[in-house]
Parts: C-alpha cells; sequence; structure tokens
C-alpha cells in the first residue's frame, strides 16, 4: 500500500605468531583437533574482547584442590603466550575462573584456550561470556509477524530488543490520521490534522488539532478511480512503529517504548503537497502560522506517501527544514515497479528512501528501485494474506468503526519498519544527528536473501544497527 498525494577499538595484536602455532596444532595432516572436546571454541566472537575464561581441572588433579597447583599452571600458559593470568574463585561447580590481565581478541582467546587446554590436568576451557535477555514478546498475534524476527527476510528485531526499545524517541506519522485502538493509544501523544480541504477530511472543518482518521473512503467518480473503502492506513503504519508491546495482546512495534506523534495529511483523495510541506515543518518542531507549536518534536517522521515526478523544491525545502531541526525523514520508494527517481518525495535529498522485499528476500513485485533507494525492509506480497505485515486497524468500511488487525502490502508498510528503527537508534544515542541515523541504518543492512537488484545497501538489519551505535 502506497497513498499518493494530489499537487496543486582497537584490536590486540601481539604473539601472532604463537597463536598460527599453536592454531596449527589442532588439525596435523588434515585430522581431527585433538583438543576439541576440551574447549568451546563457538562461544568466540570475532567482535568481541576476552579476558575471563572459566577452567575445570580433572577429577584427582593437584589444581583440582591446591591454589599453588592452580597458580603453576597459569603460570606455564603465561609464560608461553606473554599473557598474564589471575585465579579469581573457585565456581560452585568445581571449575576455576581464570582473569587475563588484558583484553584478548578472538584469536587470542583461542591461542590461550588451547594453551591452557594441552595441560592434562585440564578437563574444559571456555570464555567467560556475558549473557543478556532474549526478550521475545508475549503478544497473541506477534507469531504472525515474521517480518520483525524471519531470519530470510525479517528486520532482525529480537537481538535489537535486548539493548533497545525506543524508550524518549518520537516518531511523527504524516498520514491519515489515527483510530482508537487499545493496542496502539498507549504510545499515541499530541497530533494534528492538517488537511485544510473540508470535505477530504470529512470532519467538517480545515486545519484542527484532532488528528483522528474520519477515513477515506470515495465514492463513484471521485478523485478519477474505483470507489473504494476506508484504508486506515495511518492506523496499520502506526502500529507498525509502536503498537504496544509485551502486553498479551495483538501485535508488537518496532520501537515499543517510542511515542508516535500522528499527523494526518490524507483524506478522501490524498493530500495536497502544501499541506504536507506544512505537517513536516510543524512535526519537526518548527512554525506553522495559525497553527499551535508541536510541544512533541519528532526525532523522526514517517511518509508513507507519494506521488510522480522528481521531488520538487517545495518537498525539498520542507524535508530540509525538518533536517535541519534535527528529524529523520524516512519515506516510501513507492509501488509502481518503477525507478523511484520519478517519484517524490522518494527522490529528494536527505532522505531515507525505502525498497519493500518480500518474505523470500526478493524485491516485492510492485516496489521501486533505483539509484536514490537507500535501503529495503519487509513490505510483504499479495501471493498470501500472511506474506503480508500485520499491523493494528479498524474495520469500518467508511467511518471508524470497531479495531481490528490486518495484513497490509507495500512500501507503506516497509518505511515504518526504518522509522521505528531509526527510533530506536535515536533511543540509545539521542545525539546523533540525522545523516549519523541514517549512516548507521544504511552501512549495517545486510545482504538480500533472495534477489533486489537496486534496492538500496541491503535489507535494515535492527540488531547490527543497534549493535554497531552502541559500539562506537
Amino acid at each position: 500500500m502506497f497513498k499518493h498525494i494530489t499537487k496543486p577499538k582497537g584490536k590486540v595484536l601481539l604473539f601472532s605468531g604463537l597463536c598460527a602455532a599453536l592454531a596449527s596444532t589442532s588439525a596435523l595432516a588434515g585430522g581431527p583437533d585433538p583438543l576439541a572436546p576440551k574447549m568451546n571454541l563457538p562461544a568466540l566472537q570475532a567482535d568481541q574482547s576476552y579476558r575471563g575464561f572459566i577452567v575445570k581441572y580433572r577429577q584427582g588433579a593437584a589444581a583440582r584442590s591446591s591454589a599453588a597447583a592452580v597458580n603453576r599452571s597459569l603460570n606455564a600458559a603465561a609464560a608461553e603466550t606473554g599473557t598474564g593470568l589471575d585465579a579469581v574463585r573457585r565456581l560452585a561447580t568445581g571449575a576455576q575462573l581464570v582473569r587475563a590481565q588484558r583484553g584478548l581478541d578472538r584469536a587470542g582467546a583461542e591461542a590461550l584456550m588451547r594453551r591452557l587446554a594441552r595441560d592434562p590436568d585440564v578437563a574444559y576451557v571456555e570464555p567467560d561470556v556475558r549473557l543478556t535477555i532474549q526478550f521475545t514478546p508475549d503478544d497473541s498475534r506477534y507469531s504472525e509477524q515474521w517480518h520483525y524476527y524471519e531470519a530470510t527476510a525479517g528486520l532482525n528485531l529480537p537481538g535489537a530488543w535486548d539493548n533497545a526499545d525506543g524508550a524518549g524517541a518520537v516518531v511523527a506519522v504524516l498520514d491519515t490520521g489515527y483510530t482508537d485502538h487499545s493496542d496502539l493509544l498507549g504510545n499515541i501523544i499530541g497530533g494534528y490534522d492538517f488537511v485544510s480541504d473540508s470535505s477530504a477530511a470529512r470532519d467538517g472543518d480545515g486545519r484542527d488539532s484532532d488528528a483522528h482518521d474520519e477515513g477515506d473512503w470515495t465514492g463513484w467518480f471521485q478523485c478519477g478511480i474505483w470507489p473504494t473503502n476506508s484504508s486506515w492506513h495511518g492506523t496499520h503504519v502506526a502500529g507498525t512503529v509502536a503498537a504496544e508491546t509485551h502486553n498479551s495482546q495483538g501485535v508488537a512495534g518496532v520501537a515499543f517504548n517510542a511515542k508516535v506523534v500522528p499527523v494526518r495529511v490524507l483524506g478522501a483523495c490524498g493530500g495536497s503537497l502544501s499541506d504536507i510541506a506544512d505537517a513536516m515543518v510543524w512535526a519537526s518542531g518548527g512554525s506553522v502560522a495559525g497553527v499551535p507549536a508541536n510541544p512533541f518534536p519528532a526525532d523522526v517522521i514517517n511518509m508513507s506517501l507519494g506521488g510522480s515526478g522528481a521531488c520538487g523544491s517545495t518537498f525539498q525545502d520542507a524535508i530540509d527544514t525538518a533536517v535541519a531541526n534535527g528529524t529523520s525523514v524516512v519515506v516510501a520508494a513507492g509501488n509502481s515497479n518503477a525507478d523511484a527517481s520519478g517519484y517524490q518525495p522518494a527522490s529528494c535529498n536527505n532522505v531515507i528512501s525505502v525498497a519493500a522485499t518480500d518474505r523470500q528476500g526478493n524485491r516485492a513485485s510492485y516496489s521501486n528501485y533505483g539509484s536514490v533507494v537507500d535501503v529495503a525492509a519487509p513490505g510483504g506480497e499479495t501471493a498470501t494474506t500472511a506474506n503480508g505485515v500485520l499491523s493494528t486497524l479498524n474495520s469500518g468500511s467508511q467511518g471508524p468503526s470497531a479495531e481490528s488487525y490486518a495484513f497490509y502490502q507495500g512500501t507503506s508498510m516497509a518505511t515504518p519498519h526504518v522509522a521505528g528503527l531509526a527510533a530506536l537508534v535515536k533511543s540509545v544515542d539521542p545525539d546523533l544527528t540525522p545523516a549519523q541515523v541514517e549512516a548507521a541504518i544504511v552501512n549495517n543492512a545486510r545482504g538480500f536473501a533472495g534477489s533486489c537488484s537496486q534496492c538500496g545497501s541491503g535489507l535494515a538489519d535492527a540488531d547490527a544497527t543497534v549493535t554497531a551505535v552502541l559500539n562506537q
């Protein structure tokens, strides 16, 4: 779905030769590594530094009961590796906690572990790794949100959630407004209705402080298109950004502790460029004549909307103002299976332009592409309903009715995945500029499982992005 507008650390590198020499003992003449059963090498990661190690001495060995024997064993290993070792304490399991006097990279840690394992009195040795919370939401339909967790084409959110949840970040969703939904309302703050045409707004007036979605349905001969039911598009997008999570209900949101400022810019037949430009400036904390100041300036703006034509000056001016105010602007690449350079705001500068992938990691059949695209995210495909993006919705065909959930497909659905990721990034480091937020997302995307030519730097990866920001 895609809503249209109408225009009027450093590493330790010592004793590398020794590392290679010790590693060579692992498999003589291509045979099995005789020390492998005594070492937990898979626990070592390339991007980590290690100082703690757990050494278990075999039953009956002197080191099992004698501190002096432990020190002799450690001193022998230290003499060969050049790494000072201290005995810290004995664990309840009978193993010995050992601490290196300096941090070791993966190669250095393996070399030390091999030297310790060569001691016939050692039963096993492994790194004293740090474990973290593995957060899995208990939302009743989370299992259907493949676009968050599946390894093939998901956003890789579970690992990121162990370190970031969006707390403190604000995302302005410029869309059709929002409907009251119990799985979303707790994260809605402020908002404004910028639809100046009262007939399109269907609320009997022009701009006002009520951002509720009154429905964007169309009748016969209206807007030059076939009649359509209301999409409740803004509610769906907002739910992907920040639906309430771990509440045993419905769906999860990407940045579930972020706040959403709903900004209504689309009504019947879309929305005007002039209204959207004003809304962007306002959402970012700028001043708009006749409109009260936004008390919740956005860290991120989500615009799952667009129209044909290369980026015009009005759009670019509004975007540049928002970015200058410190707001990241995330936009949909478009759903025309065409080069996004012919669509706005996808082709504008200073935006994060998002293409859509299907569940297999291919470019979705509808998604725009091209050199202006920065990154891709899950947007779903229409082959089966379950291959879409599940989020909050409303059941009304024209005006709002009961709250509901639905699968949608489109670059409109991919975009809030990235906007939510931008909110996670800002919650980790609030001082990052929009350019730095974009760089973090683009530079830490991963390769596509399928085929997605001209889809930007890759598939947005939440865990890799948040980890990179934490480690910078």
